[in-house]
């Protein structure tokens, strides 16, 4: 995955950020979840790009701290701090899910400083909880009631996850694996309280954006829908749009084709551009 990370303490947690590479700087975040790892498989590996990456509080190899409630206002605001800390004025902000919303943010409260927007199979449009967030709630309810192998007992034999398997098994691999988590206790209140969250920002804000931005999207996913995507697509003047393959389909050709979209937007929109 490159350079090793390095820390930085907010409050009291300990913030794993990882800084590469050099040219365009993009600020890139992960889903809800993930990690630095989840970055590299979506972004694409460009000796023109320097990336930086913060795990947020609780993922990854991040401490969780002790302030709460979690929100994606939270996360956004350590995410600034590390591109204080690292000297990045302006970048483009981008994200996975999750960190799509907190890329929106970014871009939304600080026009000076975000140069261009990259939202990968957003999960949020504009409202706060929104009904496809609902499943990661559900999970964060049975970790918090009972014992973990029987809590996961419960929530595969749920009507949720009948579901999910018949029509996005993709996402209920990953609502699976919250269960095996080493600190399956903490991350169930991020969970709980990321799930009931959103970007803070207003249709009329996005309206209001002017930067370059792509919006990727794909289909079988009930946890980040297509119509979301092209929603964000539609409310942002003259942003692109990319449809790619959905990973319950094809996984290793999903990626492919997300970073593909990806280095060919930032080529095409900010050639010769280095504002590190």
């Amino acid at each position: 995955m490159g350079a090793a990370p390095t820390i930085m303490l907010r409050d009291d947690a300990a913030l794993r950020v990882f800084d590469m590479g050099q040219g365009l700087p993009v600020v890139f975040q992960h889903g809800l979840g993930g990690d630095a790892a989840q970055v590299a498989q979506n972004f694409p590996d460009s000796p023109l790009c320097r990336r930086l990456t913060v795990e947020c509080r609780a993922q990854g190899g991040s401490g969780a701290g002790s302030r709460r409630p979690f929100s994606i206002v939270m996360f956004a605001e350590d995410v600034l701090a590390a591109t204080d800390a690292a000297g990045l004025d302006r970048f483009v902000a981008g994200g996975v899910s999750m960190g799509a919303a907190i890329a929106l943010r970014l871009a939304s409260l600080h026009p000076d400083r975000v140069l261009g927007l990259v939202l990968v199979r957003p999960a949020w449009t504009f409202d706060a909880a929104p009904q496809n967030m609902r499943p990661y709630a559900e999970v964060a309810e049975l970790i918090r009631e009972l014992p973990l192998d029987k809590a996961r007992a419960a929530f595969a034999a749920s009507v949720t996850a009948a579901r999910f398997r018949k029509e996005a098994p993709d996402n209920l691999a990953s609502l699976l694996g919250f269960f095996e988590r080493d600190n399956a206790a903490v991350f169930a209140a991020v969970m709980q309280e990321i799930a009931n969250d959103g970007p803070g920002i207003t249709r009329a804000t996005a309206a209001g954006l002017t930067i370059p931005t792509l919006v990727i999207g794909s289909g079988v996913d009930l946890v980040h829908p297509l119509a979301a995507a092209r929603e964000l697509a539609d409310a942002i003047p003259n942003a692109a749009f990319a449809e790619v393959t959905p990973k319950a389909t094809d996984k290793d050709r999903h990626f492919a084709e997300v970073r593909a979209a990806i280095a060919g937007f930032l080529a095409d929109r900010f050639k010769n551009q280095d504002q590190s």
